[in-house]
């Protein structure tokens, strides 16, 4: 039951929530499951009437697409981009016929990296989601799967619809799946495993725990909604990860004295604005691995990055761009802004700052990275 003395506090501030739902819950084999929209639509339905505004980020297209598709094969890029194309179509439809049935408008959003990354691309997009729900339409969000390359190969809506939460400023992120929740095995391998209802610092180590790729009608398994539920409560936004089929697992989630799925709590201490977009909003150029010294600087005392404490530098980066920092051991334990180039970086190095005029020619900032352009990602 400890569960449910956090929801209630959650669930009092919660009047804007991020649902997300997955391939696996939406389709099988044959295309999309109508019943299993229908009943999410309904559940979303009540809980507008319930006062909250609600964002549906939805799997599917391309499960829907090579349902349409019959003669469509392979995995490739470009097979994955055809299905996406002709089953957005379909999804869409059976979304907006269900919430239609209901009194409901809808609008989609098909999102990039991109749109995040920049800035002034993600200002347009916070304010296309704030008029469309100021007027009482539903926002139903995909990634653009039919042009993003690398969001297909490399991403999942699991991410995205972190990502929306903290552009939207939501106050709690619903992630539906095929499974009740966090579980403490991985159930394909062990029929023992349990619910987990609370996690509490979503840093603990999970490895083994959950299965870490996705069944077949899928892209992440639950190792990645804890990677998504981690970059959330970063955020302040609590997460929830729930079993999406059935009449009420949305609705059981939205219920103060009902225990449901897994609850994740927010951090603490939340990241800022800006340190969340250079966390997760931008995609590192480049790489700098540090010394010791260095790593616990950062670590521990919220130091600024000086070349001093930069062992090796790999990437081809410019000033400006974001870099992942690493230490001795392989582990990333940051990310930043540069003030130098990568073959300006490789000269300084290991050097002392006040060398750095006499080593360029020039000099933008005695540090790397300043702190203020610096985040572990790591609390």
């Amino acid at each position: 039951m400890a569960q449910l003395g956090y929801k209630v506090e959650i669930l009092a501030r919660a009047r804007r929530i991020v649902v997300k739902v997955g391939s696996a819950v939406l389709s099988d084999s044959d295309g999309l499951n109508a019943e299993v929209i229908d009943a999410l639509a309904a559940q979303v339905d009540s809980a507008i009437d319930a006062g909250r505004e609600v964002v549906l980020v939805t799997s599917g297209a391309v499960a829907a697409g090579r349902a349409r598709l019959g003669k469509l094969r392979g995995t490739t890029i470009a097979a994955r981009q055809a299905a996406a194309a002709a089953g957005q179509i379909e999804l869409m439809g059976a979304w907006a016929k269900s919430f239609a049935a209901r009194g409901r408008t809808v609008a989609q959003i098909l999102l990039t990296h991109e749109d995040f990354a920049e800035r002034r691309r993600r200002n347009n997009a916070r304010q296309t989601f704030a008029t469309l729900l100021a007027v009482g339409v539903i926002p139903i969000v995909n990634e653009n799967d039919t042009v993003s390359v690398d969001e297909i190969r490399l991403g999942d809506n699991d991410m995205l619809s972190s990502m929306v939460a903290t552009l939207v400023g939501a106050q709690l992120l619903v992630i539906l799946t095929d499974v009740a929740g966090v579980l403490s095995g991985d159930p394909r391998k062990r029929p023992d495993a349990r619910l987990i209802p609370l996690i509490a610092d979503v840093e603990a180590p999970m490895r083994g725990l959950v299965a870490e790729s996705a069944g077949p009608l899928g892209l992440g398994g639950m190792a990645t909604k804890l990677k998504a539920a981690r970059q959330a409560v970063r955020s302040g936004i609590a997460v929830a990860i729930t079993a999406g089929r059935g009449p009420s697992g949305l609705a059981d989630t939205l219920a103060p004295d009902r225990e449901a799925g897994t609850l994740v709590l927010p951090t603490p201490k939340r990241l800022r604005s800006r340190k969340h977009w250079i966390a997760f909003a931008l995609r590192p150029a480049g790489t700098l691995i540090l010394d010791q010294g260095a790593s616990e600087a950062l670590r521990n005392s919220g130091r600024s990055l000086l070349a001093t404490g930069i062992r090796e530098v790999s990437g081809e980066f410019s000033g400006g761009d974001c870099v992942s920092l690493v230490d001795a051991e392989g582990v990333e334990l940051g990310r930043g802004i540069v003030n130098y180039p990568a073959a300006d970086v490789l000269k300084v190095k290991g050097r002392r700052s006040h060398e750095i005029p006499r080593l360029l020619g020039y000099k933008v900032a005695d540090e790397i990275i300043h702190r203020d352009n610096l985040v572990l990602l790591r609390n």
